[in-house]
C-alpha cells in the first residue's frame, strides 16, 4: 500500500523473505518521499533567507544575521532547499569565512540551522532539516589588568577618554554603553543608572549603581552636551574608533588589550574582593550563571577550609 492509499504490485525478484520485506520498506519510503516532494512547492536558500530575515526583523542581531546571508547567499545558489546536507552548510561557512575562528564559524552554522529548522517545522517547506554539529571552540584566557596598570593606563590616555574608561572600569559596562550613555538613563539624585533592554546585550533592562569613581566621571562631563554624556570636540562619539585606547595601551606597556577587556578587569577586581557569583551576574547583566563562572577561578579563598584537611593526611611525610 502506497502513502496515497493506492494499492501497488511489483515483483521484488527474490524467495528470501527477510530480503523482500527489506525490499518492500525501502520501495516504501521511496514512495514517500517522492508523493511528498510532489506535494511541495521546491523552495530556493534565497526565499528561505528573505523569509528569515522578515521575521526576524525585530531581533538585535539581525544586521549580523543579513551580513552573513549575504555572504552565504552565492555558495547555495544552485542548490535546492531540500537538497542542502550539513556537508554543504560546512563546506559553505568554510568558504563564507576561510580565516575565522570556530567560534565565529559556528554563528554562521547556528544561523543556517535555525533557518533551515524554520524551514521544516512551521514554514512546511522542508521534509527534514540536516543535522548541523558546531565546531569545538576553545576557551579564551580572561585578559584582565591589576589596579596599578590601570592606573598607568588612565595616564595615558587621550583627554576625552579618560572618564570613559574610569566609568568602564567602575561600572564593568559594555563599550556600546558608556559610549551612547544618555542623560536621560541617569539619576544623579540616587546615583544610579540604567540600560533599557533594547540597549542589553541579553535584551533585559539592567539597573547600574553608581559609585563615586563612576560618578565623578559623570560629572565631569556635565554640561557639554544637552543629551549624551561623552563628546570629543562637542560631538556625540558613540561609533569612535579605538585607535586613542590601543596607543595608550600601547605606551602603557599593556599588550593583548582591548575596550572590552575593561569589563572583565572589572568583574575579575570585584571577584577578589569577595563578591559572590550571583551578585556579579547582576551586577554585570549576564544571562545566566555560566558567564560569571568563568571568573570563579580568580577568588579559590572559599576552598582554603576544604584544602587544609590534606595537611592532616600528610603531616608525617
Amino acid at each position: 500500500m502506497g502513502p496515497s492509499g493506492k494499492r501497488i504490485r511489483r515483483s521484488t525478484g527474490t524467495k528470501n523473505e527477510k530480503a523482500a520485506q527489506e525490499y518492500h520498506d525501502r520501495l516504501k519510503g521511496d514512495l514517500w518521499r517522492v508523493i511528498k516532494l510532489e506535494e511541495r512547492v521546491v523552495r530556493t536558500f534565497d526565499e528561505a533567507a528573505l523569509r528569515w530575515l522578515k521575521e526576524q526583523d525585530h531581533k538585535r542581531s539581525i544586521k549580523g544575521d543579513t551580513l552573513k546571508i549575504r555572504r552565504l547567499r552565492p555558495l547555495f545558489e544552485k542548490v535546492k532547499l531540500h537538497l542542502i546536507t550539513a556537508d554543504h552548510c560546512k563546506s559553505a561557512v568554510d568558504q563564507a569565512a576561510p580565516d575565522a575562528v570556530n567560534a565565529t564559524k559556528n554563528r554562521y552554522l547556528a544561523l543556517l540551522r535555525a533557518i533551515l529548522r524554520k524551514a521544516e517545522k512551521e514554514w512546511l517547506w522542508i521534509e527534514k532539516a540536516p543535522h548541523l554539529t558546531l565546531y569545538r571552540e576553545e576557551k579564551r584566557r580572561i585578559r584582565w589588568i591589576k589596579p596599578e596598570e590601570a592606573q598607568t593606563l588612565i595616564q595615558h590616555l587621550p583627554e576625552h577618554l579618560v572618564p570613559i574608561v574610569r566609568l568602564a572600569l567602575a561600572t564593568g559596562l559594555r563599550k556600546s554603553n558608556v559610549y551612547g550613555m544618555r542623560w536621560d538613563q541617569i539619576d544623579m539624585r540616587r546615583n544610579v543608572a540604567w540600560i533599557h533592554p533594547d540597549e542589553a546585550k541579553a535584551g533585559r533592562a539592567i539597573g547600574v549603581p553608581l559609585n563615586q569613581t563612576a560618578m565623578d566621571a559623570i560629572r565631569s562631563q556635565v554640561g557639554k552636551h544637552n543629551e549624551v554624556v561623552f563628546t570629543y570636540r562637542g560631538k556625540p562619539i558613540a561609533g569612535a574608533h579605538n585607535d586613542g585606547f590601543y596607543k595608550a595601551c600601547e605606551q602603557a606597556g599593556i599588550s593583548d588589550f582591548r575596550f572590552h577587556d575593561l569589563r572583565h578587569t572589572w568583574a575579575s577586581w570585584l571577584i577578589q574582593a569577595g563578591v559572590g557569583l550571583a551578585e556579579l551576574q547582576e551586577l554585570g547583566g549576564w544571562e545566566s550563571i555560566e558567564m560569571v563562572r568563568r571568573y570563579a577561578h580568580l577568588a579559590p579563598d572559599h576552598l582554603h577550609k576544604h584544602s587544609v584537611h590534606i595537611d592532616k593526611l600528610m603531616t608525617h611525610f
